[in-house]
């Protein structure tokens, strides 16, 4: 379905009909494909929801409309469209960031926090590279950042899936979602994240390092970190299945 918000429009999936609900934000301008494999084995217990938020996917955001506050509002315009009252919030990547701060500015609307492969700030030096990449070869860069994401064996057709959905994006939003972050010194105080939160890490992500989610881990009141072995920066398309008995191992425990 398209929401319309400010004159364009939001592609919103909605999927299942379980008992609790998983809402689930992409990373950079990667759209809802990137959690299209979870949602395939959890529908039938879930229901599962995503959207292709600005500047990804079918989303029709020109890259001035985007900034980290607007990533927020439009992350609730969709739970008060489809009447979600409360949920498990899952972050991947730089969606990570946005999902935070939605953590932390309405608590209550959340059962549950689940990071994916995720850093606690926007941070330039990390981020600039993509970001000047992104205005002087924009298909080299994302060739060159999805093999980086993707280091697992036998996965090139993962890594074709992740061109083809990063190069859906116009170059300049994909350099504007990054830069907008750290203009804005986006840095969530995760010590005062109250909800429940499982960090999922990949061991041999190159994007993010593993030490890096373990001090998130360390440093959030009431989180714990899941591991997967030999996986990479985006372990929703290469290690669904593990994804998915974590998110539902801890799940099973929230109240």
């Amino acid at each position: 379905m398209f929401l319309p918000v400010d004159g364009h429009r939001l592609n919103v999936v909605s999927f299942g009909s379980g008992p609790r609900t998983l809402v689930a934000h992409g990373g950079w301008v990667g759209s809802w494909e990137l959690w299209q494999e979870p949602f395939q084995l959890m529908h039938e217990r879930w229901r599962c929801v995503s959207f292709d938020h600005r500047g990804s996917g079918a989303s029709d955001f020109p890259p001035e409309s985007i900034s980290p506050g607007a990533l927020v509002d439009d992350l609730f315009r969709v739970l008060d469209h489809l009447a979600v009252e409360t949920c498990v919030l899952a972050g991947e990547s730089l969606g990570a960031l946005t999902c935070l701060q939605a953590v932390l500015r309405e608590p209550a609307r959340f059962d549950g926090l689940v990071l994916v492969d995720g850093a606690p700030a926007a941070s330039e030096e990390r981020t600039a590279p993509l970001v000047n990449g992104s205005r002087a070869d924009y298909p080299a860069t994302v060739r060159a950042f999805v093999d980086a994401c993707v280091p697992e064996p036998d996965s090139e057709h993962v890594r074709s899936w992740g061109r083809k959905i990063l190069l859906r994006a116009e170059p300049e939003a994909a350099a504007r979602i990054l830069e907008s972050h750290y203009e804005a010194g986006v840095a969530p105080d995760i010590t005062k994240v109250s909800v429940p939160t499982l960090v999922i890490h990949g061991e041999n992500d190159a994007i993010i390092p593993l030490a890096l989610a373990e001090a998130v881990a360390a440093a959030m009141p009431a989180a714990e970190i899941a591991v997967i072995p030999g996986a990479g920066h985006v372990p929703t398309m290469t290690r669904p299945e593990v994804v998915v008995d974590e998110i539902e191992r801890w799940a099973a425990k929230l109240p």
